[in-house]
Formats: C-alpha cells, sequence, structure tokens
C-alpha cells in the first residue's frame, strides 16, 4: 500500500521498550500502593476474652486474631504455621466452636469468648484429649500439637451435637465417630510429622470414653 509505514524495530529495542513499560508501571502501582494506606498509624480498642480472663488492648485494625494472641497476650501456645487457613496449627475455640485464629481479625471478636491451648488444661490438670495425646505419643515435634487438640475438643462437640461430616452415613442419625469420620472430621489439621496414626488413636479414646 502506497501510505503503509516501514516500521523496523530490533529483537534488542523491543527489549528495552517492554523492560521501560514494566518499571513505569511497577513505580506507578508502587507509588500508588504507598499513597493508600488510610489505616496506617490507625488503632482500635478491643477486649478480648481469653480462657476466662478480659483483655483490653489498642491493635491495628489489621491484627489478626492469631498475631493478637501471640504478640500483644504473648500466649504462644497457639502456632503460626502457614498463616493462610491450610494447616490448622493456629486453631482456636471461639465461643466453642473451632476457627482458624489466622484468617479471621481480632476486632471482629470483641466480647466474645476464646480458649486457647492454655486454658484447656494445666500440667497438674490435663485436658482428657492433652492426657490421651501424652498417652498415645500423639505428637512428635509438638508444633502441630496444640491446633490438633483444640480442634478434636470443637469436633467432638461437634459430632455430639449430630453435625455431619462428608462422610456421614445418615443424616437423620448421630454420627458415629469411625476412624474414617475422625479422619473426614480432622483433616484441616496437618501434622508434617506424620503422627497421624498416635493422633487418631488418642481422639479414640476420648471419643469411646465420652460415647
Amino acid at each position: 500500500m502506497e501510505n503503509s509505514i516501514d516500521i523496523k524495530i530490533s529483537r534488542r529495542n523491543l527489549l528495552k521498550a517492554g523492560a521501560a513499560s514494566a518499571t513505569a508501571i511497577g513505580t506507578t502501582a508502587m507509588s500508588a500502593t504507598q499513597n493508600a494506606t488510610p489505616a496506617q498509624g490507625l488503632t482500635a480498642t478491643v477486649t478480648l476474652n481469653v480462657n476466662g480472663k478480659s483483655h483490653e488492648m489498642s491493635v491495628d485494625p489489621r491484627t489478626s486474631l492469631l498475631d493478637a494472641l501471640r504478640e500483644h497476650l504473648r500466649m504462644t501456645g497457639t502456632k503460626k504455621g502457614c498463616d493462610h487457613g491450610q494447616c490448622g496449627a493456629c486453631t482456636v475455640l471461639l465461643d466453642g466452636r473451632r476457627i482458624n485464629a489466622c484468617l479471621t481479625l481480632a476486632i471482629m471478636h470483641d466480647g466474645q469468648q476464646i480458649t486457647t491451648i492454655e486454658g484447656l488444661g494445666t500440667p497438674g490438670a490435663l485436658h482428657p484429649l492433652q492426657a490421651a495425646f501424652v498417652k498415645h505419643d500423639g505428637y512428635q515435634c509438638g508444633y502441630c500439637t496444640p491446633g490438633q487438640i483444640c480442634s478434636a475438643v470443637g469436633m467432638l462437640d461437634e459430632a455430639a451435637s449430630g453435625m455431619p461430616s462428608h462422610v456421614t452415613a445418615s443424616l437423620n442419625e448421630r454420627p458415629l465417630l469411625t476412624p474414617d469420620e475422625i479422619r473426614e472430621r480432622m483433616s484441616g489439621n496437618l501434622c508434617r510429622c506424620g503422627a497421624y496414626a498416635n493422633i487418631l488413636d488418642a481422639i479414640e479414646d476420648v471419643a469411646e470414653g465420652k460415647s
């Protein structure tokens, strides 16, 4: 065509142009992010009732419940594993129900009852599940153990109330805590040491005692 423009560009110049564009976009995005932090420097007051004691604190509104427990209250029994809700190491009980503390904000639980591993028992008066984990050697490194035990406490209460799981055979009857049921209900708690067989034995021991 007569009006066509003959554009010649080398591979090197094309790469240079692409790199320059990416740098410009990245710089603009970084600048926008730095300017868009309205919560920076702000704090919120929240009262957390943890293991029967009330704690009033000022926290960044973005503080997770896990960080509030560990960094503000120094309750380090609750572990930070993946920080994405995938491993269960941070499991605590909120008004009796198990949750992942890393996936919720502290300010969302003002006044609610929170139970951590420190609130389940003491060295001289262990919770039945704590005693069962010791009896059956349900741990190796111990990092996941607090979350495993808190999750098991919540799981046993769920089963006792008739809450079904994915493998429950009948929705009209109280679920039986068979090994498959326990495995399914505890599948959100990972053990990198692979102590699952002993964990199962410990939970079965307590489940049989409750039934």
